[in-house]
């Protein structure tokens, strides 16, 4: 399936007293998009906070390219081009969208400094970024601060971008722009892993997928294989795709 850029080995992971990860081996192959889904509770979202060094694994290795992160701190793994978009979308509400944006692109001062060709090509994939620019963030609805989430994710160059669940609370309209945005990323050579329960979004996107039912990984392989074997989804989800 070619070059993987993200790889997880083994890795368990301990929150305090209690072990929500269970020796997960997961690939994430450059240039792709790989789905990790599961139950509630499976694990995905202490897989994504592990890979980023939110919570640190108590045994086994992420390896990012040929580079051992597994001990490395958050602000350096995201240094190495790694940007996570976390469940709760991690905007300031009290910023304008603008403001949001221009914090999360280190190498700008100001707005003026910003990259004006790629902060157009952002507001190709999200218009509403570009329409509410100096409004509060924490004024938009829950579509558009997903939107500015991701505009904020990638306003710098990213290899990998991590997703957790994008289309959580979305109309289907939302979705669909979502999808497209995701879509023409791919197609700009950025690597994606994102974490979904909406199993048609996972479909309609997903290169390679991942399952994951207490803290392990249980299964993986193609999307398309996976979609079209019904006994496989119902035993690893409880659902069809």
């Amino acid at each position: 399936m070619g070059e993987n850029l993200l790889t997880l080995e083994g890795v368990h992971t301990h929150i305090g007293a209690y072990h929500i990860l269970h020796g997960v081996d997961l690939a994430v192959p450059r240039g792709q998009l790989t789905m990790l889904l599961g139950r509630n509770g499976a694990g995905k979202t202490t897989t994504l906070r592990t890979i980023m060094g939110l919570w640190h694994a108590s045994q086994g290795r992420v390896r990012f390219g040929d580079q051992d992160i597994t001990a490395l701190r958050t602000p350096q793994i995201a240094e190495l081009g790694i940007a996570y978009v976390p469940e709760n979308m991690g905007i300031f509400s009290d910023l304008t969208v603008k403001e949001n944006m221009l914090l999360a692109a280190r190498g700008a001062k100001n707005a003026q400094q910003m990259d004006e060709a790629r902060l157009k090509w952002i507001f190709g994939l999200f218009p509403a970024v570009e329409k509410f620019w100096n409004h509060p963030a924490g004024k938009l609805s829950g579509g558009q601060k997903q939107m500015l989430a991701v505009s904020r994710a990638i306003v710098e160059p990213r290899e990998l971008l991590i997703v957790d669940e994008p289309s959580k609370g979305l109309a289907p309209a939302i979705i669909n722009n979502m999808i497209d945005a995701f879509d023409q990323l791919k197609k700009s050579g950025v690597t994606i892993l994102l974490v979904e329960q909406n199993i048609h979004f996972a479909q309609r996107l997903g290169d390679t997928v991942a399952v994951m039912d207490n803290g392990r990984v249980v299964h993986s392989g193609s999307m398309a294989a996976f979609s079209a074997d019904e006994q496989l989804q119902q035993s690893l989800l409880g659902l069809a795709l």
